[in-house]
């Protein structure tokens, strides 16, 4: 049988289509099947090289497990991290582990239990960290699983010293506003930054160590 079915030509007209008006036939799921799933693919493929590309540029990243949010926490928290810079994404274990593995990033397979968002610093190293400490402290529920600094894995003691270092910004405001100072106060002002950043950077030089073991 055939059905009379709007003919694609730039004319309009109806036309004869004999494709079955039982369904699909074989031949035809199977072409069907086959394009469905290569769109997947593709579509996972683009995924894969998106995250590869945040863990390559970015500054620093926090891995957290964010069940319990509401969808109003949620839509604030975004809010405050994309002011501050900050890429943040829902995204699959198995991506992430793809991903990661194509960049040679180690250690990170322990932590992808569970529901992960990722926020990427792409600016401010400290920006993811120090958000999302303040917005768990505040509203405790989320929890932080790993950093990611230098495409080293840091645990969360790495990502508390990092979220402990101030912001760019601020940094700079307190080294201008030393300089007008005796030395000592600028001495004073690096030399609490510094001890926070070698706290972070220790842990990165830990996890490349065991690496290397």
């Amino acid at each position: 049988l055939c059905a009379l079915v709007p003919s694609t030509r730039r004319e309009g007209f109806l036309s004869s289509d004999c494709r079955s008006p039982f369904g699909l036939g074989p031949a035809e799921k199977e072409s069907e099947v086959e394009r469905t799933m290569s769109k997947n693919y593709e579509s996972k493929a683009v995924l894969i090289e998106e995250i590869k590309t945040l863990v390559d540029t970015c500054q620093s990243a926090v891995l957290v497990d964010y069940r319990g949010l509401t969808v109003e926490e949620d839509t604030a928290l975004r809010k405050k991290l994309r002011e501050a810079g900050v890429t943040y994404k829902v995204l699959k274990n198995t991506y992430i582990k793809r991903a990661v593995d194509e960049l040679n990033v180690t250690g990170l397979d322990e932590h992808l239990n569970g529901p992960t968002a990722v926020a990427f610093g792409m600016t401010d190293p400290a920006a993811p960290a120090k958000i999302l400490k303040e917005f768990i402290a505040d509203k405790k529920k989320m929890t932080v699983k790993c950093g990611i600094v230098d495409k080293q894995v840091i645990d969360v003691k790495g990502v508390e010293a990092l979220a402990d270092l101030p912001s760019r910004e601020v940094l700079i405001a307190k080294m201008l506003g030393s300089m007008n100072a005796p030395i000592t106060g600028l001495v004073s002002v690096l030399g609490g930054t510094v001890r926070k950043l070698l706290y972070a950077l220790n842990a990165v030089a830990d996890a490349k160590g065991e690496t290397a073991a």
